[in-house]
């Protein structure tokens, strides 16, 4: 095996987009490109993460293979890369590791160690959504921003006029109410009105790995999990997370 990208920190987003939530997970190389799909240890999110082969310049698999990775030290050794290196990543099976190069006029050479994962077929959430929201990641961020100042879970919903973020305590209040005029609401498309309500840091880990103008695909539906989706590059990340359900 034998992959070549020629922007090493692209991936190392792609990576923190997964490594945020995951802590170990098996990465499946296939003659496609690479996947990886996990839930957290607490079992209320999910990520489902796609790398097609076109996203490398050189990609070298003869059969399938799993590896089996510390993302959060994957996520360490891949920060130490620049925007000018290319990446090569090379299994060495008698070893057992992944064998990584930053080449630039110069190579640096890291060694990481693979670990035994015992993983399970995870099904993807089957959601009839009512609502679609694309929008900049920036504007849901600022709007998460504005909630944890006052709760640690927030409220997501759409009206057939506007998407609004809200959250509140005995801290007090937030709500950030969006309409289809503000430039950053690409699209909002609701059979109805429906919202639910999420713990607030994992929505802030979900999009820590978004730029600010990066464009993020959000469906809901009332009491149901959430699902959110963007690109990084070609890499394309999905997300689910479980709702808090509030007993009356």
């Amino acid at each position: 095996m034998k992959l070549v990208l020629d922007n090493a920190v692209e991936f190392k987003k792609a990576i923190d987009a997964v490594s945020v939530l995951i802590d170990e997970a098996e990465l499946i190389v296939s003659k496609d490109g690479l996947k990886l799909k996990a839930a957290d240890p607490s079992q209320i999110s999910m990520i489902d993460f796609k790398m097609p082969k076109e996203a490398f310049s050189e990609y070298k698999v003869e059969s399938e293979t799993k590896i089996g990775i510390d993302l959060d030290y994957l996520s360490q050794v891949l920060n130490r890369s620049k925007s000018s290196e290319k990446l090569i990543l090379e299994l060495d099976e008698k070893d057992s590791r992944l064998k990584i190069q930053l080449k630039d006029s110069s190579v640096r050479s890291f060694s990481v160690p693979l670990i035994e994962i015992s993983s399970s077929d995870l099904p993807t959430p089957k959601i009839e959504f009512d609502a679609e929201v694309k929008a900049t990641a920036g504007l849901i961020q600022d709007g998460l921003k504005d909630a944890v100042l006052v709760s640690t879970h927030v409220t997501l919903g759409v009206t057939s006029k506007n998407f609004f973020i809200k959250a509140g305590s005995s801290k007090g209040d937030s709500a950030n109410e969006i309409t289809k005029d503000d430039k950053n609401l690409k699209e909002l498309n609701a059979k109805k009105e429906c919202y639910a309500m999420f713990p607030l840091s994992y929505l802030q880990d979900m999009l820590k790995a978004a730029s600010s103008d990066t464009e993020v695909h959000l469906y809901l539906k009332t009491n149901a999990p959430v699902k959110i989706t963007y690109a990084i590059g070609k890499a394309e990340i999905e997300y689910f997370l479980a709702p808090r359900i509030e007993s009356s």
